[in-house]
């Protein structure tokens, strides 16, 4: 039997469709995204850039239903093989949280519970999705440790987070995302606070995972680096919106919008020996505060009249999309530019 709700060749497995969020505040409600639209295939690794503020965080959150429902409103569509996830019930959703998307947070200290084992929180994902034994837990969670690079996975079942190193927490909570082996896992800046060896240690067991395991990923960072060594497509985001998305060589070489040009061009790497490292003028504007047209207009040397109107986000030729009107006649600095 067929299920009815598995990805068909071809379809993505994740597709988001105008995805709107906003938040209650003491002023009414504040707009943080709108028009938020991207695609991921089967096995796929796409990386979510843009500086702090954003909205790459909250995207990946009302991806995984955790905003809360009494201060948050959400338009537009979160397809998951098919399946809207907006708006499903609690309990469907719970369900395919886990199983089918999980999500790694930013912070092990504070999303692992320091009063349960790191194998008693494995064992409750497993158990929860699983019809699973307590001793079948105890040895599909020790192998997920295993299977993160964890030393003595069976001592460190055993094991509470503070007796973790920060490394360790972040394979423990990698570990507990992926132990019912779902099909797009989330992972919002994972070597956040790491050092540069560990840091590489965690992007190559996410490779490892998603290509033993035929899972998709979502990368959310701020390192454009680890998203050249990591993702097949780039999506880039300002102040709430897809402003940008293509296949990561394309952008990388020749990136069709300003703010992704200022991102690749401030990276350290690419800058002359003792020459002042360029960067992008200004700062993400505030809620409530979002200029009219393109957002990014007040911080661009390229702004021009057209651009005091609203952006569509254009299809491109190159199976990418584009929020700005001059992208035909700009030619805008890459990596190898």
């Amino acid at each position: 039997m067929v299920d009815a709700t598995s990805t068909a060749p071809g379809a993505a497995l994740l597709d988001v469709r105008d995805l709107g969020i906003a938040f209650r505040t003491g002023a009414g409600m504040v707009q943080v995204t709108r028009d938020v639209t991207f695609a991921i295939q089967p096995g796929e690794v796409v990386g979510l850039v843009g500086e702090s503020g954003c909205g790459k965080t909250v995207t990946g959150l009302a991806l995984m239903g955790l905003l809360p429902k009494a201060t948050s409103r959400i338009a537009g569509e979160v397809l998951l093989e098919g399946e809207n996830l907006i708006g499903m019930s609690a309990r469907r959703l719970q369900q395919r949280r886990g199983a089918k998307i999980s999500m790694i947070f930013q912070e092990p200290m504070s999303a692992l519970d320091p009063v349960f084992t790191i194998g008693e929180q494995i064992a409750e994902t497993l158990r929860a999705h699983r019809h699973v034994s307590a001793r079948e837990a105890r040895e599909r969670g020790i192998e997920a440790l295993a299977r993160v690079g964890i030393p003595e996975p069976a001592l460190r079942y055993d094991a509470y987070p503070h007796q973790l190193s920060g490394g360790m927490r972040q394979r423990a909570m990698i570990a507990i995302a992926i132990v019912c082996e779902p099909r797009l896992l989330i992972a919002d800046e994972p070597t956040t606070a790491l050092d540069v060896t560990v840091q590489a240690q965690i992007v190559d067991v996410l490779g490892d995972l998603c290509s033993r395991l035929g899972m998709a990923m979502l990368f959310i960072t701020h390192d454009l680096g680890l998203v050249a060594q990591t993702c097949s497509r780039l999506v880039t985001m300002y102040a709430g919106e897809v402003i940008e998305e293509g296949c990561i060589d394309d952008v990388l070489v020749r990136p069709r919008h300003p703010y992704t040009s200022g991102l690749l061009r401030s990276l350290p790497a690419l800058a002359e020996r003792k020459s002042k490292l360029p960067a992008i003028p200004g700062r993400v504007p505030m809620r409530g505060e979002m200029p009219e047209g393109c957002r990014f207009r007040p911080r661009c040397g390229f702004a021009r009249p057209p651009c005091e109107a609203p952006q569509p986000l254009d299809r491109l030729t190159s199976a990418g999309q584009v929020r700005c009107c001059r992208h035909d006649e700009l030619e805008l600095m890459g990596v190898l530019s």
